[in-house]
């Protein structure tokens, strides 16, 4: 009797040495790809079953049953991390554990530019291949109202940077975390700012901020267009900005301000109305932020494009005058 309970067990401890030496050649051994690199995604909820499943229709030849039972005993069945994944030649379906495990997801990026509209950004991200575009059908106002900021307008309240993101992540997530950051830096710069500035809330240096985003031809005058801006606030002097008219416009601009586009009143014509416009008019950068909330000491009260990215920058009327006849450049302040 205890002979054969003996045999039964030298036998079943062979069979389990013979699984396990498979199953390590196994966990150690390349596998083959049908295309090098090989790209795939896993789906969120999935289970390390369904992940098999997933990796072998892109083209990862995978052994079905190994992978999952080596899985299952390395006690990684219920640790697989969604995301996309990019595996090479020489992979073993260990390595690929580990990475699934690890959550060591593909990255790629989308870079928001400063001064582009939110409808610019928007174009981006539509036109983004590795996006997922759950942003598609909806309006600006079902956007916002999606991103928790129900009833704002959209325009610059998105931080213009490079966001890495997994393959097949929600372009409403890309937009989240690009408004929290926006949040973020117009915070920490408010509480930095000079005193006695002629704003009401962060949000009228946003307005700022932006205007001299758009301003802006030379980063060494932004500090220097802050401050003029913010002396014509200080004596209620209209802002006359043109990027402010051209924003107005919207679809109307044909790329030509005209004289007639400056007498045509829109809420975002500042030569037809006192004060900041309404909302932003783009994206202002980390630098136009600092501007706006630091801007320079200055007593000028126009500027004019030179023609070489920079400005000239005059104290009276009649400076400024001949600046413009000096640059020919219609336009200036």
């Amino acid at each position: 009797m205890w002979s054969w309970i003996k045999r039964i067990f030298l036998i079943a401890l062979c069979l389990a040495l013979l699984v396990t030496a498979g199953l390590g050649w196994y966990a150690l051994s390349p596998v083959a790809l049908r295309a090098d690199p090989a790209d795939f995604s896993i789906k969120s909820g999935s289970s390390l079953r369904s992940a098999t499943r997933q990796i072998i229709e892109s083209g990862v030849q995978l052994n079905d049953w190994q992978f999952n039972l080596l899985g299952r005993l390395l006690g990684k069945a219920g640790t697989i991390k969604a995301g996309s994944y990019e595996v090479g030649g020489g992979v073993t379906p260990l390595a690929l554990l580990n990475k699934l495990t690890a959550g060591e997801v593909t990255q790629v990026e989308v870079v928001f530019i400063e001064g582009w509209t939110f409808r610019q950004l928007r174009a981006v991200l539509d036109a983004d291949a590795d996006v997922r575009h759950d942003s598609a059908a909806l309006s600006d106002i079902e956007v916002m109202a999606r991103l928790g900021a129900a009833g704002r307008s959209p325009e610059g309240l998105f931080f213009p940077d490079t966001y890495l993101f997994g393959k097949g992540t929600s372009d409403l997530d890309i937009l989240k975390r690009a408004y929290k950051s926006m949040d973020r830096q117009l915070l920490a710069a408010w509480q930095q700012r000079a005193p006695d500035l002629p704003y009401r809330s962060p949000y009228d240096a946003l307005i700022m901020a932006s205007v001299i985003e758009k301003e802006t031809g030379q980063a060494t005058d932004r500090a220097l267009i802050g401050g003029v801006f913010v002396n014509r606030l200080r004596i209620g002097m209209m802002l006359q900005t043109d990027p402010s008219v051209i924003y107005g416009l919207g679809e109307k601009f044909d790329g030509k301000l005209r004289k007639k586009d400056l007498r045509a009143d829109t809420p975002h014509n500042t030569y037809t109305r006192s004060g900041l416009p309404p909302t932003p008019i783009a994206m202002p950068g980390q630098a136009s932020l600092a501007a706006a909330l630091n801007p320079a000491k200055t007593t000028a009260l126009y500027f004019v494009a030179r023609g070489d990215g920079s400005s000239e920058f005059s104290r009276t009327l009649a400076e400024h005058e001949r600046a413009v006849t000096k640059y020919q450049r219609r336009g200036g302040r």
